[in-house]
This record gives C-alpha cells, structure tokens and sequence, in this order.
C-alpha cells in the first residue's frame, strides 16, 4: 500500500462564523466551498492550505474537548512554517497568543502552539 500525502482534515465547531473567520481572515486559508446542509442546519467549509485541506464542520450541541490534548484521539495539527517570530508576532498583532517558543529536542527545529477558538492546540513547527 502506498499512501501519497494527507488528502484532509476534518474539525468540528462549536460556533461556524468564529471558527470561519479564524482560519479564513487569521490564518489566512482560501476558501474552497462552502455549503450549507440542510438537513443538519449546519456548515461545511473547506478550506485549501498548501496541497492539503481543512474540513470545518458545524455541528448542533456537539460535546466539549475532554482535555488538553493528552486524550485519546487528534492531539494538533501542525503546520510547517519558513520563520516561527514572524508568525507569532503576526499572530500577536491579530490578538492570538502562542506559547514560548521551545526547541523539539530530536530535531532542534524551533516549534510552538497556539489554540484555534474551540481550544484545539495548533502547531507551528519551523
């Protein structure tokens, strides 16, 4: 078997309009479609990043995050970036907060998180 890369990703959400303009105005991924689905009165967003995509759903009185991401299931997503300052600061300057920068003690690679609007740890990974 052999698989070629990461097609999608999949996240629901807890308010559609935040969660959109987060990823689409903050974070800056291009729309693809947008659709809304009648028949569960919620949103499906996609969204283009590099040669991959988001899937934003809405989803109606969906459950909480059970904890930070030590539960079972997606811990983060991660995203490669070209200079980590650069983004917090523009991250900074959109009133997103990222941790300290730390240095991935296998790889040396600088890499930080911040959190999307329902608390889903986010990576940048330089």
């Amino acid at each position: 078997m052999k698989l070629n890369s990461i097609h999608h990703i999949a996240i629901i959400v807890s308010n559609y309009e935040i969660s959109k303009n987060f990823y689409v105005n903050i974070l800056g991924f291009e729309i693809i479609r947008e659709n809304y689905r009648k028949e569960r009165n919620s949103y499906k967003l996609d969204l283009k990043i590099g040669d991959s995509e988001i899937e934003l759903f809405s989803m109606n009185e969906c459950p909480k995050r059970l904890s930070r991401p030590e539960a079972c299931g997606l811990r983060h997503l991660a995203f490669r970036v070209n200079n980590i300052e650069d983004v917090i600061a523009e991250l900074n300057s959109k009133g997103i907060k990222a941790e300290p920068i730390r240095i991935d003690e296998y790889t040396n690679k600088k890499f930080t998180f911040f959190k999307d609007p329902d608390g889903l740890p986010l990576e940048l990974h330089e």
